[in-house]
């Protein structure tokens, strides 16, 4: 009994020592590396230690960090004996000042809500004690006319008086109730990130004298990421064609990013490093799987893209008043071994929020060559197509992008450099005075009966007039049909010196036209098949 009183004292005792030896200290985050997905977070801790073994508690962090990411370094005459992480299910994060006025502005508008309820139970209860006491005198005793009169009056009056007050009140009562609800809604969005619990970092150091400690807290954190965005502008079909690379920044970790050295990074730490390895190919002869009647069915998910839709507004700047700067100013590309990294000079602020912060990354210039593109098969209305080259050394990503020509924004477009070859081509939109017409010949076009064959010849006439007064360049596409059945021959009678595929029967021709100039060209085939069959798609 006495050795386990004293086992049970020692515990204590040493529980209150390490008690004693624990001290919370306040961190900073500075510097941020944003990946694909996921984010590293650098904090710095500063504080002073006396002479001993301490628990350095780093407290306020996210839940959503990776314990096995943390790393702690150090500057300062003492040891890192170890490091630990754990979750305070007791702390919810720092809640920012623009939730805490949110419910400050609630609690008010509670308070109000309250006090006119009150006064509106104050009217029913006024109503309720009138109605109650409608009896004049006693049963014996005669009231004159005026008497009754003024009693009347009275009635009347108070009522009338009631009834309205408590009307207004009713206006005020549900003005203020929407008001709730919309502050609530607002809250709502946010408390999900703010009101989850926090977690701590436990840095367990030892000095042999009284000194200052600088600590540089790592950590990866789930739930931020960026994806790439893009602005193309084309001033006009003589000037280089301007990219602006810019990146979504999305987290929702609860913590806040606050004037922070913000780096972007094309890395991706949710994809495994490690090299795959070929297994065995094996061939064997199919086995065919007699199925029950009862069938399966299987539900799949997909990962649902972030999108940011973005109001675009095209400011007119006086041409003496130099162009502001922007913050793609002030970023470096670094290509590393395996990925590119765009470093932010200067600080930068990402609040932790459901829609993404747009950062500008950097400004390109691209050497473009501008021409019209028509296919009237489709659509009679000429396409302005802005072909850029050089835009491979950009490093560029799959990603939205919008398009402005001319200062005006003509639509969105997407920008996937893996299926880019050498030239990138944008859209700038529909150009009406190019007017394209395509028609069938019917002088050209007959049909005709070869035993048991039928034959059919076709002839098109496409015209380009070009209204403008300058010179364009235009690309005409159109096609003729492609045979997959041996019965059906389709045979090419005249191209009029078109670029023709015959693997997709694709024509294309590439002319300029000068101002007011009209351009014709007519095609020609011919197709035979069986008389007794009919074709789909002719």
């Amino acid at each position: 009994m006495k050795n386990q009183l004293l086992a049970t004292a020692l515990s204590v005792s040493a529980l209150v020592a390490m008690g004693q030896n624990e001290k919370n200290v306040d961190s900073k985050i500075t510097d941020v590396t944003v990946f694909l997905n996921k984010a590293q977070v650098t904090r710095e801790v500063k504080t002073r230690i006396e002479p001993g073994r301490v628990n350095l508690v780093v407290r306020g962090l996210t839940s959503q960090l990776d314990p096995e990411s943390i790393q702690v370094t150090g500057k300062g005459s003492f040891i890192i004996l170890g490091i630990s992480h754990q979750q305070n299910y007791l702390s919810e994060l720092n809640m920012p000042k623009s939730l805490k006025a949110l419910k400050d502005s609630v609690e008010q508008l509670q308070k109000q809500l309250q006090l006119e309820q009150s006064q509106k139970e104050i009217l029913s209860k006024e109503e309720q004690m009138l109605l109650s006491n409608q009896k004049i005198g006693g049963t014996t005793q005669n009231l004159t006319v005026a008497e009754l009169k003024a009693m009347a009056d009275f009635y009347r009056s108070r009522l009338g008086d009631i009834v309205t007050s408590r009307m207004k009140q009713d206006d005020k009562i549900k003005k203020i109730n929407e008001r709730i609800a919309k502050l609530n809604n607002q809250i709502n969005s946010q408390n999900e990130m703010y009101g989850r619990n926090t977690s701590e970092i436990v840095v367990s150091i030892s000095a042999e004298a009284a000194t200052s400690v600088d600590l540089d807290v790592n950590y990866v954190v789930a739930n931020a990421g960026w994806y790439p965005i893009y602005d193309v502008r084309a001033m006009n079909t003589k000037s280089p064609l301007q990219l602006s690379y810019k990146a979504n920044v999305f987290q929702s970790t609860g913590e806040e990013w606050k004037s922070v050295k913000l780096k972007l990074s094309t890395a991706n730490p949710n994809q495994s490093g490690l090299k795959p390895e070929l297994s065995s190919w094996y061939l064997d002869f199919y086995q065919p799987i007699a199925y029950g009647l009862e069938r399966r069915k299987y539900k799949s998910t997909g990962a649902v893209s972030r999108a940011a839709n973005m109001d675009e507004k095209e400011e007119m700047v006086s041409m003496a008043a130099p162009a502001a700067e922007s913050v793609a100013d002030y970023v470096s590309t670094i290509q590393t071994t395996l990925n590119t990294e765009f470093d932010i000079s200067l600080p930068y602020s990402v609040l932790s929020a459901s829609k993404p912060t747009t950062v500008d990354i950097r400004n390109y210039e691209m050497k473009s060559d501008y021409t019209y593109s028509v296919a009237p098969k489709l659509d009679n209305d000429a396409f302005l197509l802005a072909r850029a080259t050089g835009w491979e050394e950009f490093n560029l990503l799959p990603g939205e992008a919008n398009i402005f020509f001319e200062g005006t924004f003509v639509g969105k477009s997407f920008i996937d450099p893996n299926n880019i070859k050498d030239t990138l081509s944008v859209s700038l939109g529909r150009d009406k005075r190019i007017v394209v017409k395509r028609e069938k010949l019917k002088d050209l076009t007959s049909r005709s009966f070869m035993g048991s064959n039928k034959k059919e010849s076709y002839a098109y006439e496409i015209s380009i007039r070009n209204t403008k007064g300058e010179s364009i360049k235009v690309i005409v596409e159109d096609q003729i049909p492609v045979s997959q059945n041996t019965q059906i021959e389709v045979s090419v009678q005249d191209i009029a010196g078109a670029k023709f595929n015959k693997n997709i029967g694709k024509l294309v021709w590439e002319m300029e036209l000068k101002p007011s100039e009209t351009r014709k060209v007519i095609y020609k085939f011919e197709v035979k098949y069986p008389k007794d069959r009919q074709i789909n798609g002719l």
